[in-house]
């Protein structure tokens, strides 16, 4: 198991500047109000030829019992259980504070080995802040700039003291290869999907089910989770990779800057994810932000899923199931057929459907159609309902092939391809579905016309 570092603090020191750097990219999100990371975030880091896995935490903070100050405390608490090390934060342009004085004693409690790093150290002001912090006894402070990375072959060497043996160079170009996207049909690798849906709709409360743990941050008030969590998870012996999002609001609504950073790491999961769950609140399901999600899932050509929680404070009604598929493709015909699952993330209800559904739209969004079952159907498609004849002149649609999967893509050569009309497209859409059995899955359609074998001899008499 890769050595692992959390990063603590209070709040505002530069805690998810710091892990951005480490790991090489903006995963954490950063601002300078104090308090925006909340929930402990993972991600693999790397110093020189150090590997390591570093975890992200909220600032340590006092909060009443049962608060959700407390609740992000407990997260930090278990993010330092399961660290072998702790990087002790503190700004040293501020100076020591009396909370970094009384949680030095909370980490020197964790009985781990600690790492005092004293941020924002550059320039004058900084130097101060760092030699005050000699006081908090926890070693010689390593002064650093998260932001504009200075100091770093400091922390190079406080680390190299702490950690084993680095790989060699050709464990760690094996590790990378594996680790690529190359082999996309390997069941080993963990399917990627993004939890999307408005805020409170119950997402982090179901992925803690799914988890049989605490792990996310949950309150009732809307807009507990800012950042995309990733967690893993393995079920039924397959591992899927598991992001939780901020709840979505309408764009009209979002004015505050932490929100839109929210929102865009948000819709960066969607991009990054094979299969997205849109979680919708049981009493107030399909509504307009619910069916401009989907759409935007279906734009991005993601596998998608409709879980519809909170069942549980559903009255039960004959054939409700049925309704709610009825009512899915009713309102979004663009993924028609797409798996609708009731779940309660709260009591653990169809947990197991929802797990199920997720892996069925998979395999679907990775489908391939032989190219000659393709053009058998292909041609009767068009000789029961043919492309209408535009100002007079026919449509010729010549034949069809499959460019690629996730999501199924196709190509199809034909005269005038800007005289296709969209409606001869969606019934080609729906043909696919119905045909090769692709319920739910975007579909992409191009058209490409054939080059005209004669255009040359035209030109010649001109």
């Amino acid at each position: 198991m890769s050595f692992t570092i959390a990063i603590i603090g209070r709040p505002n020191v530069g805690k998810s500047t710091l892990f951005n750097r480490l790991v090489g990219q903006k995963l954490a999100l950063v601002d300078d109000q104090p308090g925006v990371t909340r929930d402990r975030r993972e991600g693999a880091a790397r110093l020189g030829d150090l590997r390591f896995t570093i975890i992200d935490t909220a600032g340590l903070d006092e909060g009443a019992r049962g608060s959700l100050t407390a609740r992000m405390q407990e997260q930090t608490e278990a993010a330092i259980a399961v660290a072998d090390a702790l990087m002790f934060v503190i700004d040293a342009r501020a100076g020591l504070m009396p909370t970094d004085r009384a949680f030095a004693d909370f980490a020197r409690r964790a009985n781990k080995p600690v790492v005092l790093v004293a941020n924002k150290s550059e320039g004058k002001h900084g130097e101060t802040g760092a030699l005050e912090s000699y006081a908090l006894g926890l070693g010689d402070p390593v002064p650093i700039s998260a932001e504009h990375g200075e100091g770093l072959g400091d922390l190079y060497d406080a680390l190299r003291a702490l950690m084993p043996e680095p790989e060699s160079d050709e464990d760690d170009a094996g590790s990378e290869d594996d680790a690529g996207e190359g082999d996309e049909r390997d069941p080993a690798r963990p399917i990627r999907v993004a939890v999307l849906g408005r805020p409170n709709a119950g997402k982090s409360t179901l992925i803690n089910h799914l988890l049989g743990e605490e792990r996310l941050l949950t309150s009732p008030e809307a807009g507990t989770t800012r950042d995309s969590i990733a967690v893993d998870v393995t079920w039924q012996g397959r591992a899927f990779r598991v992001f939780d999002t901020a709840g979505l609001r309408r764009r009209s609504r979002i004015e505050d800057k932490l929100e839109k950073l929210s929102v865009s790491d948000a819709l960066r999961a969607v991009r990054f994810a094979e299969v997205v769950v849109l979680v919708m609140d049981a009493q107030n399901r399909f509504e307009e932000q619910d069916l401009r999600l989907a759409d935007l899932i279906e734009r991005e050509g993601r596998a998608i899923v409709f879980a519809v929680n909170k069942w549980d404070l559903m009255e039960r009604a004959p054939n409700q199931i049925g309704k709610l598929r009825e009512a899915a493709d009713h309102w979004l015909p663009q993924v028609k057929g797409a798996p609708v699952v009731a779940v309660s993330g709260l009591m653990g209800e169809g947990i197991d459907r929802l797990m199920s559904a997720i892996e069925d739209a998979y395999r679907v969004w990775n489908r391939r159609v032989p190219t000659s079952a393709l053009n058998r159907w292909f041609e009767q498609a068009t000789q029961a309902n043919p492309p209408p004849a535009v100002s007079g002149r026919r449509l010729r649609l010549n034949y069809i092939t499959q460019t690629k999967a996730r999501p199924p893509s196709f190509v199809v050569f034909c005269t005038r391809a800007d005289a296709v009309p969209e409606s001869y497209l969606r019934y080609l859409v729906n043909g696919l579905r119905a045909g090769f059995d692709l319920p739910g899955t975007p579909i992409r359609i191009t058209l490409r016309e054939k080059a005209n074998p004669f255009a040359h001899k035209a030109k010649r008499k001109s």
